[in-house]
């Protein structure tokens, strides 16, 4: 008893931290996590849980992996930062990996998720002024109601979110907002000689893992060609093997992955652009990166676009290993035959439970679809409880847009730990009903 009791006053202390000095943002699950290793997380009381949100799908490879540790160690010991004031020793074979894998002729290395996105807005628009033909100061950028791309003034200017949004303004400009998944309005919006690019992610995660109709995105590329239009992808969250391809784009568009490279090299059926951040990482250092062709990468002159930190030896050398780990450990395929082994699983509930609306996803990427409900003595029945009692049976997720649960593990989790996690994901929707 006692011990229990010192356990629960620790985790306490460290809730009570970061309620007192740090900025109130975010809405955490209340549990203090201390440690993790592949797909398991330990709290500071010792409990166990999987980890089925994997840090929004930037922890694909695990945690703290062991090949990444130990590059991340080594480099450490050599050198962590030169700035790009100088050539780095790594970066080059950061590059080429890159580009490589994922068969673009350029990359542009940067930091965060947020700060490739604002790359890949600064290369369209240049594009389009300078390769387009579109007026200074008039080009447009299409993006699809419900997205997700990041936290900056730019970025919630293109944002239906009234939480990204409200207090922020005054907002950026040249943005058309759409629906998603609607090639028809996409045809529309086109139709502006202006409009320099549309950018999309393959399947809206923050939106609650929605994903669009298989000829969506194929559709979709082809019209933006056709007008002469940049087609970018927002991979952040779907890409490094997440969808059961390297990039989820690739499942519409003649690319299986198979041999562990994107092998749809038609650069008509498939993205001009690719933005990549989270899992390029595999969790352990902020990495992202902008992939594109020579044309629309050349508009980047020296000073135009920079950060002091894109392309550090330290990132680069753990983006390489990370990548490498997707390829050697074949977690594209184990992604794709796991997933659908766990919808299969997630389906029994839906088909056992009123309030267990729909299952969807693709690879390791997918999410319950939850009723709220009222219990008979009152209380609330919502994705948040059932994401608590997820907790207490030892399975960590968290819910988003009210009554949607995403469920990401790494994807280095085995058909043992999975059907393992299934049935506690079970018995906690059972203690739910």
């Amino acid at each position: 008893m006692q011990h229990t009791s010192a356990s629960q006053s620790k985790t306490q202390r460290a809730i009570e931290l970061e309620e007192r000095y740090g900025a109130h943002n975010y809405h955490p699950l209340p549990v203090v996590l201390d440690s993790g290793l592949g797909v398991h997380v330990w709290d500071v009381e010792g409990k166990r849980y999987f980890d089925f949100l994997s840090a929004y799908s930037a922890v694909n490879q695990g945690h703290c992996h062991p090949r990444l540790v130990k590059v991340m160690q080594e480099q450490a010991t050599r050198m962590t930062l030169t700035s790009r004031a100088f050539y780095n020793s790594v970066l080059g074979e950061y590059e080429k990996a890159v580009c490589e894998l994922f068969g673009y002729a350029k990359m542009l290395p940067m930091n965060t998720g947020a700060e490739a996105v604002e790359t890949a807005l600064k290369m369209a628009r240049k594009w389009g002024y300078e390769k387009k033909g579109i007026p200074a100061g008039q080009a447009k950028v299409i993006v699809c109601e419900g997205n997700f791309h990041g936290r900056t003034i730019t970025i919630v200017s293109m944002s239906t979110d009234p939480d990204s949004q409200g207090g922020f303004g005054p907002f950026t400009p040249g943005f058309e907002v759409i629906p998603y998944d609607d090639i028809p309005a996409l045809e529309r919006a086109l139709q502006d000689p202006n409009v320099c690019a549309f950018l999309v992610e393959p399947i809206q995660g923050e939106k609650g893992v929605y994903v669009p109709a298989d000829d969506y995105i194929p559709k979709a590329i082809a019209l933006c060609k056709a007008k002469g239009v940049l087609f970018i992808a927002d991979e952040i969250q779907t890409g490094i093997a997440r969808t059961g391809r390297l990039l989820a784009s690739c499942h519409q568009c003649g690319c299986s992955c198979a041999t562990g490279l994107c092998e749809n090299p038609d650069p008509a059926k498939r993205p001009d652009a690719v933005i990549l951040a989270k899992a390029l990482s595999g969790g352990m250092y902020p990495v992202s990166a902008v992939l594109a062709n020579d044309e629309v990468m050349g508009v980047f002159t020296p000073g135009t676009h920079g950060s002091t930190y894109g392309g550090n030896p330290m990132g680069a050398r753990i983006a390489i290993e990370a990548l490498a780990i997707v390829k050697d450990e074949g977690l594209v395929q184990n992604a794709d035959r796991l997933g659908r082994v766990f919808r299969a699983e997630m389906q029994k509930l839906v088909d056992a439970y009123p309030f267990v609306k729909l299952v969807r996803g693709r690879g390791l990427l997918n999410a319950l679809v939850i009723e709220p409900r009222t219990a008979a003595d009152g209380s609330p029945r919502t994705a948040w409880e059932l994401c608590l009692l997820l907790r207490d049976n030892g399975l960590l997720a968290k819910p988003t847009h009210g009554d949607i649960i995403r469920f990401a593990p790494p994807l280095v989790i085995t058909e043992e730990q999975l059907l393992e996690a299934c049935r506690i994901i079970a018995a906690s929707v059972q203690q739910f009903a």
